[in-house]
């Protein structure tokens, strides 16, 4: 059994966070930038890192996902696994994590951009109950190519019932991540 960390980004790790921002989505935000999430109050910011064994120091981290608290709304703006830790339910234990705190918060709802072509993210969104409100074309600029992003919304985040849902996917996430060696040990579910 592969043991993780679900934790807030602390300042020590900027550098891998900026590392692994790089790495899955081509330099989305600089030191600079995940300094100041860090330093907002309006920001959640949280990473995922393996360790070998209880008590054991963690390894390089393989996720990191943000939320901005902005009125009423959980904006998602990162949520990125390295790839070679894709496919394991760790993109939603992230997801489920951002959604708790969103809860938590007290905010009515969470919306999200994606590329229009990730249909793997798309997937995963929709299964936490996202859907698709608009687009916004040409949002994503990589060179001379664009891409449309498609904005995704999920409501009642304050609805009596939501705080069910969010324990059956905490239920789901933990049994998906054990199907896939991984135990969560510092659950932010």
């Amino acid at each position: 059994m592969n043991f993780l960390v679900l934790t807030p980004l602390t300042a020590d790790l900027l550098p891998e966070a900026v590392a692994l921002d790089q790495q899955c989505l081509g330099g989305l935000w600089t030191l600079e930038g995940y300094q100041r999430e860090l330093n907002s109050p309006n920001s959640d910011l949280l990473v995922l890192q393996p360790q070998r064994e209880v008590g054991t120091s963690s390894e390089p981290l393989i996720g990191i996902a943000c939320l901005w608290a902005i009125l009423e709304e959980a904006h998602i703006t990162v949520l990125a696994i390295a790839p070679q830790y894709q496919r394991q339910g760790l993109g939603q234990a992230m997801l489920c994590a951002l959604l708790t705190s969103a809860h938590q918060r007290g905010l009515e709802w969470a919306t999200l951009e994606v590329r229009s072509s990730n249909g793997g993210a798309i997937a995963l969104y929709q299964k936490f109950g996202f859907e698709e409100v608009g687009k916004r074309r040409n949002y994503y600029q990589d060179g001379n190519q664009s891409e449309d992003a498609l904005i995704l919304w999920r409501k009642g985040l304050q609805h009596p019932e939501f705080a069910q849902t969010l324990r059956g996917w905490q239920e789901t996430v933990s049994l998906q991540l054990r199907r896939s060696g991984w135990q969560l040990l510092s659950p932010v579910l």
